[in-house]
């Protein structure tokens, strides 16, 4: 059996300022969920304090994912039904190498055009690699978190 719904969850001190980063570098889409949003604070299960207004709509303070832009959606709730990297507010700042990473792969020839991409974006380049087994460029996104550029 294929996994079709998934998520990858990431401390993050500014969730909603890394989703935008992230659904920029990977042409994914930031979620949604502000029917769920209002439906949950109009029923009083939630405070208004654990919401803020993005882009005009509501959205969890402390959560957001990105989803990629070809997987089906919950209408109902904004959320994605397939490939997610998830956001979510942590008050620690990251001190070590991650132990998990993205890897993305530019189109043939174009990785030094990809990494200025993503360095407009807010990323930055940490180190370049060249090993038996291919080239690559180490970058971190704008919390710190690495990931490569093949």
């Amino acid at each position: 059996m294929t996994a079709l719904h998934w998520k990858l969850v990431i401390d993050a001190a500014d969730p909603h300022a890394q989703a935008a980063f992230w659904a920029e570098a990977l042409g994914y889409r930031v979620e949604d969920n502000s029917a769920l949003v209002e439906r949950v604070l109009s029923a009083g299960q939630a405070p208004e304090s654990a919401t803020v207004v993005v882009d005009g709509r509501r959205a969890w303070r402390d959560l957001i994912a990105v989803r990629h832009p070809d997987d089906p959606v919950d209408e109902p709730t904004g959320m994605g039904m397939g490939r997610r990297l998830l956001f979510q507010r942590v008050p620690e700042p990251k001190t070590v190498k991650n132990r998990l990473h993205i890897d993305v792969h530019a189109a043939p020839g174009e990785r030094a055009v990809e990494t200025a991409r993503l360095e407009r974006l807010g990323a930055r380049v940490i180190r370049q690699v060249s090993a038996a087994g291919g080239e690559w460029t180490v970058m971190s996104d704008p919390e710190g978190n690495e990931f490569c550029v093949q």
